[in-house]
């Protein structure tokens, strides 16, 4: 007989073959072996596997419920078995199913009475925009598979015939999610009965039964629920990419509680099995916060989630909700873990400012307390609201240059850019809102939310798509992004311009329409004006009445549909291309390239930056309205490597939140690794960076991006 595997040793081959196909994806997948996305859990497929859907478009691509459904089931009955015999729980993804159409959004669907404005202000405008929202995991526990196909059954036959297009979507993707679960339980015995190990044999024996298990009723016991939580993400994220794990410290805790009790589980096993699910998918999981009624909901599984994370040395995204009542011993494990694996997680949200911003549109506290972080920089309600969050976004740079042209010849000051800036983001505002009226009259025509309906509360009962009127809520998230970009510009204009007069209008123009060439005195002198972030600026009083006016803006009325929107600060990756388009800017900043991150003070703001700084100045310009405006950190490992700093950096961490801070996302990084890893990737192939929002392999990033994560952090060291 073979020699078992301990827990720890089979977390560490699961760490073993995430390098492995990491380095094999990179080699294959990506664009020149690069993605500036999140780290996805996508297994690196045979190559015999070759899916073809069908197609119901002269061009090739599929669009619709019939169709959807009909290629999802195909996929899930042909897709390859995966199954680790590390892991305890079955299953793997090796393809994107929306990713095998050439033409995304159906051609036949038109919107050109938007594409003008769109064009000109340089919009993401959401059109199209898949999942960017959050499930109830614990409808699914309690339905379970079989639960999900019988509520579909019901609804099915109580609507007649009006839906029905819709119903044989959902049925065939759940037809489909059977099919493939009994794959895996027949795998998982032939596997067994050829495995020597006797300890392997029998947690492949384990793997059938639970997933044999699932196929019958709903979860029992804690591995059944873990599983079914496994599944559903891999089910979700291969069919769109879906990545909103929510609270799972809440909806798993009832499991774990029941078996503790009756003895038949470890805290070992526990955070094995949490490990193993960390492996699946690079999801995003809230940790600690409260129940409706403001109770601590802080558990064992908070503090085994964290140990998970530090065991497997992967890129996750577990974000820790930290309020004035949380159990401290999490947010200090938190923070020891933060600075001593160096993996940019987790990450921290703030429970008061996203709680008492959500019920400013009109919710109450019991809601807004259970709107989990599940996204970069954003919550929703689970199961309940339909979003868009994160893939709409207004680039404030976009609206500055339009402003700027066309005052610029006309006798300008800077309050007359300012005035057509004000003039200009209206127009924007009104733009998207009017691109999202059109996405919930039209998405569910292109790829409708088939997976993700199924532990929503409402698409089933009603028949109706959760994009197309399925949800309960509806709250359109609108970013803003380049705040720091254009309140330095302002800033710059007016200090020299108007303030010092040490250049004229037309000066000005000639060096920003010539990129600053042979002008570098000039771009240092408008560079040289104090930054916002510095402190009561004139930069600071740009940021703020750009963050104000847009937030008017957004809130003042909904979409012509009459839908709300809630606007927050929020970059993600699109610095990069935000800025390529753009000219010279009066801050300094050269054509094409990026814009300022997220709400973030440019990088070098101040000689020596300080996190206090960086700090006042994200939570002073906050839209407040319960989606967030993340302040990115870069910090030295020195910093906390006692039990000094690692209390400093959690007390830090809980002022932050206290005086209404969102989010804070934190590096720890040494300054010489980060410049060796970007001069040579695979000197540090396993280094981790939270990159915005979601962390990723330093190595898996395009040497463009690695340079914006640099620059970013060089300055923050």
């Amino acid at each position: 007989m073979k020699k078992s595997l301990s827990y720890k040793k089979r977390i560490d081959q699961l760490r073993l073959t995430k390098q492995l196909q990491t380095l094999e994806k990179q080699r294959v997948d990506g664009t020149n072996g690069y993605w500036d996305i999140d780290d996805k859990g996508i297994v690196p497929k045979p190559d015999w596997f070759n899916y073809v859907p069908e197609s119901n478009h002269k061009n090739g691509d599929f669009y619709g419920f019939l169709l959807s459904g009909k290629n999802y089931r195909n996929l899930l009955e042909t897709h390859p078995v995966y199954i680790n015999k590390a892991s305890a729980l079955a299953g793997g993804w090796m393809h994107q199913f929306m990713d095998v159409r050439v033409v995304k959004w159906n051609p036949d669907i038109k919107y050109e009475h938007l594409h003008e404005l769109q064009k000109k202000y340089d919009l993401i405008h959401g059109i199209g925009g898949a999942q960017h929202f959050n499930v109830d995991y614990e409808l699914g526990l309690r339905l379970g598979f079989t639960g999900i196909l019988k509520k579909i059954l019901i609804y099915e036959k109580q609507d007649n015939k009006k839906h029905s297009d819709f119903y044989t979507a959902e049925k065939d993707v759940v037809i489909g999610m059977f099919n493939m679960i009994t794959r895996h339980v027949n795998q998982a015995r032939e596997m067994a009965k050829k495995e020597d190990d006797l300890v392997i044999k029998q947690n492949l024996i384990e793997m059938a039964n639970v997933n044999e298990a699932l196929l019958k009723r709903p979860a029992e016991s804690f591995h059944e629920a873990v599983q079914f939580t496994a599944w559903y993400v891999i089910f979700a994220t291969m069919y769109n990419n879906s990545g909103a794990g929510g609270a799972i410290d809440g909806y798993l805790y009832p499991y774990y509680e029941s078996e503790k009790k009756n003895k038949t589980i470890d805290d070992e096993r526990a955070i094995y099995l949490l490990a193993c699910l960390l492996m699946k998918d690079n999801q995003y999981y809230e940790i600690g916060g409260t129940y409706a009624d403001g109770t601590d909901r802080c558990n064992d599984l908070s503090f085994f989630m964290v140990e998970a994370a530090h065991r497997l040395k992967i890129p996750t995204s577990i974000c820790v909700r930290v309020h004035e009542n949380m159990n401290r011993d999490l947010l200090t494990l938190s923070v020891k873990y933060l600075f001593k694996d160096k993996l940019g997680t987790p990450s921290f949200v703030g429970h008061k400012g996203m709680t008492e911003g959500f019920m400013k549109n009109g919710y109450s506290v019991e809601l807004a307390r259970v709107r989990a972080k599940t996204g970069c920089h954003w919550c929703s309600l689970p199961g309940l609201e339909y979003t868009l969050n994160d893939i709409v976004k207004i680039n404030f740079l976009a609206i500055f240059d339009v402003a700027y042209k066309e005052v610029i010849n006309n006798n300008p000051t800077v309050e007359k850019i300012w005035h057509s800036f004000e003039k200009h983001l209206k127009i924007a505002v009104r733009t998207i809102a009017k691109g999202m009226d059109f996405q919930l009259d039209n998405m569910y025509k292109v790829l409708p939310e088939l997976v993700l309906n199924l532990l929503c509360h409402g698409p089933i009962e009603s028949g109706l798509d959760i994009s197309n009127g399925g949800a309960k809520y509806y709250n359109l998230c609108i970013d803003g992004a380049a705040l720091a970009t254009v309140a330095d510009s302002f800033s710059a204009m007016k200090q020299r311009i108007e303030i010092d007069e040490k250049l004229t209008w037309d000066e000005l123009n000639e060096v920003l329409s010539n990129n600053y060439e042979n002008s570098e005195v000039t771009r240092l002198l408008l560079k040289s004006v104090p930054k916002y972030g510095t402190g009561n600026s004139i930069a600071d009083e740009y940021a703020s009445k750009i963050t104000k006016l847009f937030t008017k803006l957004v809130k003042e009325k909904p979409t012509p549909a009459g839908y709300p929107m809630i606007p927050g600060l929020f970059s993600w990756a699109n610095t990069i291309g935000f800025g390529k388009t753009i000219g010279a800017t009066p801050n300094g900043r050269k054509a094409s390239e990026p814009i300022s991150h997220g709400a973030n003070p440019a990088a070098g703001f101040v000689k020596d930056g300080t996190p206090t700084a960086m700090a006042n100045a994200v939570i002073n310009n906050q839209c407040g309205y319960g989606n967030a405006s993340p302040l990115q950190l870069e910090f030295d490992p020195r910093m906390a490597d006692d039990d000094k700093g690692i209390e400093l950096v959690s007390s830090f961490i809980e002022t932050f939140c206290e005086m209404g801070g969102t989010l804070l996302n934190i590096n720890i990084l040494n300054k010489e690794q980060i410049l060796e890893a970007h001069d040579d990737p695979s000197k540090h192939p396993n280094l981790i960076v939270r990159v915005t929002g979601f962390s990723a392999y330093f190595a898996s990033l395009s040497k463009e991006f690695r340079q914006l994560v640099v620059d970013r952090i060089v300055e923050g060291l």
